[in-house]
């Protein structure tokens, strides 16, 4: 069954240079909830010295109505965030590393194998309250430090996850640069050692591929697509990666193949005005000029962004 996964309480806002109040939060899950998204990623319960746009995780948790068969999800980093995650009745939540070393290192102040060994007794919890439990793989195709990730290397990742325990994995373009060639090239390898149903895809939009990307995940047999609504997102420890691909986008695009996507395009528009009052105005569809993503582009020269897009 295709299932679309909301990912903007989340993925959506933790990059946003305002913080939103905590009543705008549940109002824009509230909203999401009745649009007909199957899962939402309502926050994570990680350091709020690190994000502090999400440390009100379970007061939002607490508040929200949730709407019977919506999931309501959530990151978690370590035993730590588990148990604020437990206490908030979270239905499933994410576990998160990296194809890249610099990212992880970055991200989570550690390397993937030490972050695999952080997850085991994370996953055991998890399980033994009774939650679904995902796996982010970040940086499966490019890297802002490292350039270029070989699937290989991804796939690696993906296997040691499913040893310790997740349910499903989520591979992440996380600077927006993957091609629908690199796409394949990595489902190609990695459809071959798991099963199409416990993959998810997670596109963000900087070069403007992520519907291509989408679509191209679609022809393999996945059908667990990671959005958020108006393409928010981005993430902190990915300089000049910009939002997720579209919610909306990708609605229109599987409609577009004659999928049964039930989603309401009207009540998606009516969670995204919420957070007009407070969201950034400025919000590109490339890299900023200089910034590390822009630099693992063909087209960066002297390090300044030149305004084309990668084909």
């Amino acid at each position: 069954m295709l299932k679309i996964v909301e990912v903007g309480p989340r993925d959506g806002l933790q990059n946003e240079p305002a913080v939103i109040p905590p009543a705008v939060k549940i109002d824009f899950v509230n909203a999401l909830s009745l649009s007909g998204v199957n899962e939402i990623e309502v926050s994570a319960f990680v350091s709020p010295r690190w994000v502090p746009q999400l440390a009100d995780a379970e007061e939002v948790f607490r508040k929200i109505a949730r709407r019977e068969g919506v999931v309501y999800s959530a990151l978690v980093p370590n035993e730590k965030g588990l148990a604020r995650a437990v206490s908030a009745k979270v239905d499933k939540v994410s576990l998160f590393t990296a194809a890249s070393e610099s990212f992880n290192q970055k991200n989570i102040n550690t390397s993937i194998a030490g972050a695999i060994q952080r997850f085991l007794p994370v996953a055991k919890g998890a399980h033994d309250a009774g939650m679904t439990l995902r796996g982010y793989v970040s940086t499966a195709f490019w890297c802002p430090f490292e350039g270029r990730i070989a699937p290989a290397a991804v796939i690696e990742v993906v296997e040691r996850l499913i040893d310790v325990g997740v349910d499903e994995v989520s591979i992440s373009d996380t600077i927006g640069k993957a091609s629908p060639d690199e796409v394949g090239m990595l489902l190609d390898g990695l459809l071959s050692r798991i099963s199409t149903d416990r993959v998810a895809v997670h596109f963000h939009d900087t070069y403007g591929r992520g519907v291509e990307n989408v679509l191209t995940s679609w022809s393999y047999g996945i059908r667990i697509f990671d959005a958020s609504v108006g393409g928010l997102g981005g993430c902190p420890y990915a300089p000049g990666a910009t939002g997720n691909v579209a919610t909306e986008a990708v609605v229109k695009a599987l409609k577009s193949k004659e999928e049964a996507v039930g989603v309401d395009l009207e009540q998606l528009a009516n969670a995204r005005r919420l957070l007009d009052p407070f969201l950034s105005e400025e919000r590109r569809a490339l890299p900023r000029g200089g910034s590390l993503a822009c630099a693992t582009c063909e087209f960066s020269h002297q390090d300044v962004c030149c305004g084309q897009r990668s084909v």
